[in-house]
């Protein structure tokens, strides 16, 4: 019965509004989060679901296969050290609401010490430490090295690298160009401009939740939701054809699911008037055309008439502004139509295959 209810909620469809409220829930109470006894209650509810997973053969196999070993284990290490950053952000906002300085601020912690040998010293025992976990590794746990690359043959299902299966996950609700162009291009054009967009001095040099909210915010919803979030779903849950599989579901070749995915162009002009699809390109995709002009122009104007966004754009300026309101309208873009594909079974807001424009 828990192993049916864990596979029911596991689909993407549940489990991302899952995972997006509980990140909410976190940042807003991210004090009660970062406590120790948070901690132990985190332990206490995950080790029986460990034990329930170490004891279901589908799920075990998937978790002991070689590629995802160390996936689990960074997965694990990325929770605990989301946790510790938590933690000692609530301590040290605690220490400025009262007067105090953080954490990283008091004499002990400011405290000089040489290079040599104390950081030298520390390097060379981590060194040691790593080479001897990786040989420890390599005995226990064989390379997964499969025959020389055939063209007339491809594995089923074929998987990208762990660190791209948050793209291919992507392909699933965009267009190839979109998912393996358009949005890493953003990604990374986002994360080169953040110190030129941030210049908000607080939060330099020690942790802190409550003097940089909306920044933190972005970030660790893009990180943890929109990429960690899927880098699962691709490495644990995805099965032969790329179908969904619960983690305790075993992965049949001849799972069939039903999808008849259609374009906006097709609802609004076949089943909401009725009536046949224009010829012209321009005509048949205007409303998916004027959808997308004002979702990216009218967000970034009405917030800057309010308080908060009046406050922004007077702090960074106009350009870094509409920039800004850009990478998170753009980062927005995964997850209206991750829910848009699965309440409506829409593919494209814009379909132009004649010019291989899809959206």
């Amino acid at each position: 019965m828990i192993k049916e209810f864990i596979n029911y909620i596991s689909d993407p469809i549940r489990s991302f509004p899952i995972m997006a409220i509980l990140f909410f829930l976190q940042m807003k109470f991210y004090r009660t989060f970062g406590t120790k006894k948070f901690y132990a209650l985190l332990m206490l509810i995950g080790i029986p679901l460990v034990f329930l997973a170490a004891t279901d053969p589908n799920f075990l196999l998937i978790l002991t296969w070689p590629d995802n070993v160390p996936i689990s284990l960074l997965i694990l290490s990325l929770g605990f050290f989301t946790w510790l950053s938590f933690h000692k952000a609530a301590v040290n906002d605690a220490r400025i609401e009262a007067g105090e300085p953080p954490v990283e601020g008091t004499p002990e912690m400011r405290e000089k010490v040489w290079c040599w040998p104390n950081l030298v010293y520390t390097e060379l025992f981590m060194m040691i430490a790593a080479t001897v976990f990786l040989i420890a590794w390599a005995i226990i746990f064989k390379a997964p090295l499969e025959e020389p690359a055939n063209p007339t043959w491809a594995p089923n299902p074929a998987k990208a690298p762990w660190y791209f299966l948050g793209l291919q996950e992507m392909l699933v609700y965009f267009d190839p160009w979109m998912a393996g162009v358009v949005l890493p291009g953003i990604i990374v054009v986002g994360l080169l401009a953040i110190p030129y967009l941030d210049t908000n001095p607080k939060g330099n040099g020690y942790y802190t939740i409550k003097e940089r909210p909306m920044a933190i915010s972005l970030f660790l919803f893009g990180f943890l939701v929109l990429w960690i979030f899927l880098i699962i779903i691709g490495v644990f849950m995805r099965g032969p054809n790329w179908t969904f599989y619960g983690p305790f579901e075993f992965w049949d070749f001849h799972k069939v699911q039903a999808a008849f995915n259609i374009n906006l162009s097709e609802f609004f002009w076949v089943k909401g008037l009725n009536m046949p699809m224009p010829r012209s390109i321009f005509l048949r995709e205007i409303v998916g055309i004027v959808l997308t002009f004002a979702y990216l122009s009218l967000p970034g104007f009405l917030f800057s008439k309010m308080k908060r966004g009046k406050e922004m754009l007077e702090r960074i300026g106009n350009i870094r502004y509409y920039f800004l309101v850009f990478l998170v309208l753009s980062m927005g873009t995964l997850p209206i139509k991750m829910v848009l594909r699965w309440l409506f079974s829409l593919k494209y807001i814009i379909a132009m295959p004649e010019f291989e424009f899809n959206l």
